[in-house]
Formats: structure tokens, sequence, C-alpha cells
């Protein structure tokens, strides 16, 4: 067996995990970075998460009115093949020029606290090192609902965006961010789609004008959303000589209902990526969930091991990711102030639907909760006549919301429902970072023609 020694380990090739590699060994350090999956250099995100969903979103958004919705899935797959398998190539090649940085392609598992096996293609390794950092992501749950394990048209998000040919009709299990986020895409491409949602509403943590805007832009694409609905079964149909296809079998209000599908999308969560890791030989503490117990600094209970990114049960967005590298990097070259998890203020979020939700801080029913005396601005997008973006793009669905402290004038969240609320989120998040007040914004100057100079009169609508 082949022995390395190394300064450093990380297992995981995702955003944190990678980037933290590179610095490292420019630095001088030995680095080893472990990926199980040659599929998977650049991580979840380049792969299988944000980059191919948005190229899907992208293409489905820009496909000409009244085109073939099968030509133009095809035609997208296709093309976000060619872009994610490039990213990986230069993702990988972005190492090539740094001597110290080894990457191993293969299984990884804890021998005890300071060594790690690696089975890889050429055989076994074992890789010591001072200090290790875990960065594997998390993986899609899979319900415990009959017929879901050994029905063969129930795909995660993984497997569905390989598929190259277009569904007629998609069944969605689960209307959280994936779950929605699918819907839109699929109907984008002319699938037929239904969502069962088991809670009684989709987007419970947003307002309810918020969640509700989101349900008529969905409608209006065509989208189906079946709330309250208890999944009992899934069962494979077989038809004549044809491809297999699934009954949903589920219940709503006492009453039994079943939806025929070609694909069945299982979207309710992920969950932290540990189990092949055998992290009880290194004595390195998990929640009852799967997820490293982490401190402020990343630290797990073994002082010399962190945890970046999806795996350490923190929010699932890639620049979290990127974040918990700062914060490693800082500890592991002891710098005189260190970056910590407790100073994250304002993070944004966005759904990407068509058009995308974007949002950060608090809701409104938040806010009162906490005690805020508020002002609340709220506006549908087709309203708000000074933002003639929305209007040259022909997209002027969706509404935004402002939640402002009446007290000092602090804006205290947003939800933008529009045309390019994943970048103007980023304004709103700046602004409540630096306690800049929403008068403000309010008055600001900004490009024109622009969705970001909706805080012109959006703001002015304060009350």
């Amino acid at each position: 067996m082949n022995t390395i020694a190394a300064d450093l380990l990380v297992i995981g090739f995702g955003k944190g995990g990678k980037t933290l590699a590179a610095d490292m060994g420019r630095r001088g350090q030995r680095v080893v970075l472990v990926e199980e999956s040659a599929h998977m250099y650049g991580g979840t995100c380049i792969n299988t998460g944000c980059v191919p969903t948005k190229s899907m979103v992208y293409r489905g958004e820009h496909s000409p009115t009244g085109s073939d919705g099968v030509a133009a899935y095809t035609q997208a797959v296709a093309a976000t093949e060619q872009l994610t398998s490039g990213l990986r190539a230069a993702n990988l090649a972005s190492l090539e020029p740094i001597p110290t940085v080894q990457v191993l392609t293969g299984r990884a598992s804890f021998i005890d606290a300071t060594s790690v096996a690696v089975e890889t293609d050429e055989g076994a390794a074992t890789v010591t090192a001072d200090s290790i950092v875990i960065g594997t992501g998390s993986i899609p749950v899979t319900p415990d609902i009959p017929g879901v394990s050994d029905t063969p048209v129930v795909m995660t998000s993984t497997e569905l965006l390989r598929r190259a040919s277009r569904p007629t009709r998609l069944v969605i299990l689960g209307g959280g961010y994936i779950g929605l986020e699918f819907a839109s895409m699929y109907a984008a491409y002319g699938t037929s789609v239904t969502v069962l949602e088991q809670r009684p509403t989709i987007l419970g943590h947003e307002d309810r004008d918020v969640a509700d805007a989101v349900r008529v832009v969905l409608r209006d694409k065509g989208v189906e959303i079946v709330t309250a609905a208890e999944v009992t079964g899934v069962q494979t149909i077989l038809c004549g000589g044809g491809p297999p296809r699934a009954r949903v079998r589920y219940r709503v209000g006492g009453r039994s209902c079943d939806a025929d599908a070609d694909v069945v999308l299982v979207a309710l969560g992920r969950r932290p990526n540990t189990a092949p890791l055998r992290l009880d030989r290194a004595g390195v503490a998990l929640t009852d969930s799967g997820a490293v117990v982490v401190d402020e600094y990343r630290r797990t209970s073994r002082p010399h091991i962190f945890a970046v990114g999806d795996v350490n049960g923190g929010p699932q967005f890639t620049y979290i990711s990127l974040d918990d590298y700062r914060i490693v990097l800082d500890q592991l070259t002891g710098a005189p102030a260190p970056r910590s998890a407790l100073q994250r203020q304002a993070v944004p979020s966005c759904l990407f639907l068509s058009p995308p939700l974007a949002r950060a801080g608090l809701t409104e029913s938040q806010a009162r909760t906490a005690g805020h005396d508020i002002r609340v601005a709220t506006s549908p997008v087709a309203d708000l006549a000074t933002v003639a973006r929305a209007r040259i793009v022909d997209d002027t669905s969706g509404m935004m919301k402002v939640v402002v402290d009446a007290a000092d004038d602090r804006i205290l969240g947003a939800a933008l429902l529009c045309h390019d609320a994943q970048e103007v989120i980023n304004i709103v998040t700046l602004a409540m970072r630096h306690g800049i007040p929403a008068t403000q914004l309010r008055d600001a100057i900004y490009t024109h023609p622009s969705m970001s100079e909706c805080f012109n009169q959006l703001l002015g609508l304060l009350k």
C-alpha cells in the first residue's frame, strides 16, 4: 500500500476544498486533494447543481416562442454537458501548475485521526496529514415511500439532469427549492409538471404574499401544485412495448388520488455526505442528521480536522463553502484577526425560477415577531412604472418587497421575485451589512434601464 505524507489533506473537490488546496499549495504546503469521481472535479455546483440547472433554466427562457420543446431540451442538455465538462477540465487544470498539490481520484475513509485510506483504480493508498479538511458535500434524501427505490423512472435531480430526452409528464415529490426550480425549468420546455408538497403551503418560510406570488408565476407556466399531499406509494406501469412509466398515489384531505408520469423526481432535500468516511474512526462528532459538528472556525471535535460546505450542516450554498475556505485558511495560516462564521451578515439566497426569487434578512412576519417597529414597501413588478428594464425583457411578472426598521431606517430584509433578482439582491445585502439607510437606496443614482433602479420607486412606497 502506497503511503503519502502531506501537510494538508482535503477530501472533496468542491468550492471550499479546491480553493483551499490551491491556496495552501501556492504557499509551499504539501497538499493531497481526494475526489471520489472524475465526473465531480470542481464539486456539486459545477457538475450537478448550480451550473447545469441554471444553464437549463437560461436555455429554457431563451427558446424561441412556439419552438419544439423536445428539440430545445435535447439541445440544452447537450450544451449543458459541454459546459460542465469544460469546467471540470478547467478545475483540474488549475491545480496542475502547483507542484506541491496532488489529486487522487478514489473513495476516502478514515483509518484514524491522522490517516485516511483512499481506494483508487490504481490501487490503495494511505494519506497521513497534519491537517485535514472534509468537504464531501451533500446527497439527495431518498424517502421511505413504497415503490420509490424500485421504480425505474424515479430519479434524483442529478439523474434527471443527465437524461437526454425530455419527459412529457413530470411529477415532482417536494415543493422546496429544488422541486420548484425543476418545475419552472421543465415547464419552460413544454413538460407537463405536477408538484406534490406535503406541507400546507409552498415556501412556508416566506411571507404569504410572496409565496402566493411564486405560486401564480408557476401556475401561469402551467405547473400544477398540490399542497397537503401525502404520497403513499409509487408503482411501475408497463405500456405495451414502450418504456415504463410511473403512477404516484397520494392523499389530499382524506381523498385518494393518483398522477401518472414518465419521470418522477424526488426533491425532498439533501443530507450531508458523511457515511462513507468512517468518521467514527477519527473521533469526529456528527449530529443526528449526519452533519459534521463544527465550531465558528469550522473546526471539528478533532482540532486539526475541519469541515467546509454542505457537510457541516450549514446553508447549502456554494458561496458559504467559499466563505468556509476563508475561515479555515485563517486558522491554518495563523491570521492575527481570524474570520468566523459568526461574522456573517445578510447572507442572500436565490430560487432560480423564471423570474428568480432572491431574498435576504427577515421576512415581514419574522420582523414583527422579533418586536421590530417596521415599515414595508411592496409592489407587483408590473406596477413599478419606472422599471423599464422589466418591460424591455418582456417579464413584468413577480413582486418586490422590502422590510425596514421604522426607528433607524435600516433594511431588515427583502424578497425580490423579478427579472435579475439574483443580481439586485446583492445591493440590498451590501446595504444591510454596512448600515446604509433605505432612504439612501431610494435616492441613489442607478444606471438606466436596469432592475436596480427599482429602489427609486419601490422605497418611495414605504409605509
